[in-house]
């Protein structure tokens, strides 16, 4: 049996998933605010509202062909991975050299080349978010492989993926108070354009996302813990062998459905306080804290109930109260409690939903790999990784999209119709993920 990492490496490992989740997250939160901004943001507005076929405008086409050209890269370099004879690792040297291109474009994304609305800054946008998607994809899809090479028994799996989830909504509480942030450089700098002071802002969290992603390579030695030989399947039967696995395929549609919901409130947070509850969108990030805080309440709870009575129950309770909280967002400002009862009766609601499906679901899909790995002899682990993640980001994408497109129908304080339509269509996403995981079979 291989070496098992220490406490101190495996917080070395969970703050590789704040950097790139902070960047990841920076895009979900502020891509649709900074070049869509609603009416009393401040900002200005930086790519033309034209809409296509009656439902699809720029932002939701720009976003998703993002993610499409992302979603093709995925399968390559989880391949690429797989197959890897570095004799420092399969895993770390794709990682190391993914870390500057992922700061540089995510940086570049919320730099427009012009600053009133513009096909310019479209085009811009689409290709610096192409590169940062492709540069950002080829640390995580390594990253996220180790999880099953690193750790032994299902119950190192279940903590590793704790500590890996609490890096990620620590990424989620950072993009969420880019506003914040932006607040402090205005106060401390005597910037005036808050423009400005939003990109500065986010050049910093950049960099120290960097920074995060440098600890796994600096403080793992991939060789000590990982025993994993190179496969060599080829790409397109090895992406079809995770296909034939049933259990995998319940598992990625309900992922899809859950990160295509999550897409959408993270995309609308700022616009839900702000126009249908009317609060400083300074209040978003300190919503979002609050939830990540309770959330970490629930840590406890769902390790030892995973032990005991299995990780099924607990996703399926978690997909059943996202259900609730998406149709609470289409009632939001019109229920009978003041503005600040009803965003932290609906943050505080979402923290067990968080802690759980953060956790299990790469749990679950690490003991999937093994047992596959287990069962056909072949290592390639990098591959179901890649496919989740490849789902992961559409999901990402189509999320942002239908918050985009929903806009159409109203943004603004007054015209609201479009942010409320975002509680009905996350509503149904978290049934069909519920339906499709009941399906699904634990291993006892």
């Amino acid at each position: 049996m291989n070496k098992t990492l220490s406490l101190k490496q495996e917080i070395a490992y969970a703050a590789g998933m704040i950097g790139w989740s902070t960047m990841t997250n920076i895009i979900i939160v502020m891509l649709p605010f900074f070049y869509l901004p609603p009416s009393n943001s401040g900002l200005p507005t930086l790519v033309p509202q034209l809409v296509f076929f009656g439902a699809f405008n720029i932002l939701s086409i720009i976003a998703a062909s993002g993610r499409l050209v992302d979603a093709l890269f995925d399968p390559f370099i989880a391949s690429r991975s797989d197959g890897s004879e570095n004799p420092n690792g399969r895993r770390m040297p794709f990682m190391k050299w993914a870390i500057l291109p992922s700061i540089i474009f995510c940086g570049l994304v919320f730099n427009p080349i012009e600053k009133v609305e513009s096909l310019h800054n479209a085009w811009w946008l689409t290709i610096s978010l192409c590169l940062f998607f492709i540069s950002v994809t080829t640390y995580i899809i390594p990253y996220n492989a180790l999880l099953a090479e690193v750790t032994n028994t299902p119950q190192q799996k279940v903590k590793l993926s704790s500590y890996q989830q609490v890096g990620f909504v620590i990424g989620i509480i950072f993009s969420a108070c880019t506003n914040n942030f932006a607040d402090l450089v205005q106060q401390n700098f005597a910037i005036a354009d808050r423009s400005e002071a939003v990109q500065i802002a986010i050049w910093g969290l950049c960099i120290l996302s960097g920074l995060m992603m440098l600890l796994p390579i600096f403080s793992i030695k991939e060789k000590d813990f990982s025993v994993a030989k190179p496969t060599h399947v080829p790409l397109w039967p090895a992406i079809k062998n995770t296909f034939k696995n049933s259990n995998f395929k319940y598992y990625l549609i309900s992922d899809f459905a859950f990160y295509t919901a999550l897409s959408i409130i993270s995309s609308g947070l700022l616009f839900f306080c702000t126009v249908l509850l009317g609060l400083p969108e300074s209040e978003g990030g300190k919503f979002m804290a609050a939830m990540v805080m309770a959330s970490l309440l629930f840590y406890p709870l769902i390790t030892f109930g995973s032990a005991k009575i299995g990780k099924k129950p607990l996703v399926l309770l978690g997909f059943g109260i996202l259900c609730l909280i998406f149709v609470t967002i289409y009632f939001l400002g019109k229920l009978p409690f003041g503005p600040y009862t009803q965003i932290y009766l609906l943050v505080l609601s979402a923290s067990f939903p968080l802690a759980a499906l953060g956790i299990l679901p790469n749990a679950i899909l690490a003991e999937i790999a093994q047992k596959d790995t287990i069962e056909t002899g072949e290592n390639h682990e990098g591959m179901f990784f890649a496919v989740k993640y490849l789902f992961v980001k559409l999901g990402q994408t189509l999320g942002i999209a239908i918050f985009a497109m929903l806009t159409i129908y109203g943004k603004d304080p007054g015209n609201d119709f479009g942010l409320r339509l975002n509680g009905i269509v996350g509503f149904g996403l978290c049934l069909l993920a519920l339906l499709f995981f009941s399906r699904f079979k634990e291993e006892k």
